[in-house]
């Protein structure tokens, strides 16, 4: 007993893909089966057609979404964001962030299980094809073990080109959000020459998934993203997780045919230790490693049912339900983070209201202070002006408060193009008797000529001569 509990509790001191010397431990594990991989294999199903149709979808020729870095342009749910917007994009994130912490509060980690794009891919397509083509994981070990012959070669091989391919495709999608799919189509049917950058930005996405999914694996789960580790702050005794009933489990043991002796229902037959992908012992409570993936709980139950025992030994279940034999309530940390959520997600509405169809600023020519003549004083200006709508407007600037001022746009017409910064110059011109001070403030208006609505007024320093008294 006393050896069981030390092994139990070594868990802590190591890392279960790092071995006593620093090295990886390959993971080899059991293909899961059972109910929950069937319905994780049906949301994969969805979650492909999302994944991959994303990119596909437009509204009104413009992309559903799409996350242009380069340009600084961004399209949700086919809303054009620029970025002027950072405001309403600075509280989408905090909103993101609040509802990811209640998300983890109350359900633990089940976005790495079902939705995150690395488990899914790793898990529900890679690994599947591994399955496949090697066998389950005692022929893979096998298969890694073997010298290299005729038939390791042609499976490895195999293996390895089918993972570029959807790697590949993998890499090219991810492209598509980011410069979206005409863009990527003009890439893929253009010469290289005329895409050099695009076609290496290709490649190179390719080769980043490639490696991930081929040899990186579940390092990416344990070293890269920082989501298991906020779990130890996240979530409490409260949180659902996929959890062990030790209060039923133990003490463990194989299957007794003596009926004084009493002991738990694990038979500690390791099958969840077998099916897990991150290599770690379920048993040993609620560990960073753990993705959630269920594998656990359908291995356990197949076992339970083989020995005629209740499922569930291994189950979707909080720390307090385990110990209490009580669902979990709706606690009052979870309805203080509901409650945050709530004004975020209506401050981002009201945002989202009052959000105006351009965003113009007016900045005095760089270099000049003013020009005069037998007329007047002149100011040259430079405006840059956003046009967050789709279509093109015909647009007038008009000065408000200085009726006796002249303002004339330098070359053509002042046309906002739709979902486009523009620029334009124009000057400024007021008469000597009406220049009062040597600075004082314009208030210039866009018009939109073609229903005569005033899209946004900026105010602006006009500079003069020196004026003594």
């Amino acid at each position: 007993m006393h050896q069981q509990h030390q092994e139990q509790s070594s868990f802590r001191d190591s890392v279960s893909t790092i071995d006593n010397k620093g090295k990886r431990v390959w993971i080899y594990p059991k293909k899961p089966f059972g109910k929950w991989y069937r319905l994780r294999s049906i949301s994969t199903v969805f979650f492909m057609l999302v994944f991959f149709g994303l990119p596909l979808i437009k509204v009104n020729g413009d992309p559903l979404f799409l996350v242009n870095i380069l340009e600084r342009r961004f399209i949700l749910f086919g809303q054009v964001f620029w970025p002027h917007d950072f405001i309403i994009f600075g509280v989408g994130m905090v909103l993101f962030l609040v509802f990811i912490v209640l998300f983890t509060v109350v359900f633990g980690r089940i976005f790495c299980g079902w939705i995150c794009p690395q488990t899914v891919f790793m898990e529900m397509v890679f690994r599947k094809i591994e399955y496949w083509i090697e066998g389950d994981y005692m022929r893979q070990k096998a298969l890694d073990k073997a010298p290299w012959n005729k038939d390791k070669v042609i499976k490895k091989g195999s293996k390895w080109v089918i993972f570029y391919i959807i790697s590949f495709m993998v890499g090219n999608t991810f492209l598509a959000y980011i410069i979206g799919i005409d863009a990527l189509k003009e890439i893929v049917t253009s010469p290289v020459s005329q895409h050099l950058n695009g076609f290496l930005f290709m490649l190179l996405f390719s080769a980043v998934f490639f490696f991930v999914f081929t040899w990186f694996r579940e390092q990416v789960c344990l070293v890269v993203c920082p989501y298991g580790r906020l779990q130890g702050v996240l979530l409490d005794k409260d949180s659902v997780v996929v959890a062990y009933d030790d209060e039923r489990g133990e003490p463990r043991g194989k299957i007794q045919k003596n009926p004084e002796e009493t002991r738990g229902d694990c038979i500690d037959c390791r099958q969840c230790v077998h099916v897990c992908p991150t290599g770690i012992d379920i048993r040993n409570g609620t560990q960073l490693e753990c993705v959630n993936c269920t594998a656990c709980i359908d291995a356990c139950d197949d076992i339970m049912e083989k020995i005629n025992r209740p499922k569930g030994l291994v189950r979707y279940a909080s720390e307090n339900e385990i110990r209490s034999k009580k669902k979990t309530g709706f606690t009052l940390r979870m309805k203080a983070y509901v409650g945050v959520l709530l004004v975020l997600v209506g401050i981002e509405v009201s945002l989202l209201a009052s959000r105006t169809d351009v965003d113009a600023n007016i900045l005095r020519a760089g270099g000049s202070l003013y020009y005069a003549d037998s007329v007047g004083i002149k100011n040259l200006y430079n405006l840059k002006v956003v046009n967050k709508t789709r279509n093109d407007i015909h647009a007038q600037l008009v000065i408000e408060n200085q009726e006796n001022a002249s303002l004339k746009v330098i070359g053509e017409k002042l046309m906002l193009k739709a979902n486009t910064i523009n620029e334009a110059t124009f000057m400024v011109d007021i008469p000597h008797e009406f220049v009062k001070e040597h600075t004082q403030k314009l208030k210039i208006s866009i018009y939109s000529l073609d229903n005569g609505k005033r899209l946004q007024t900026i105010k602006t320093p006009f500079l003069g001569p020196i004026i003594f008294d």
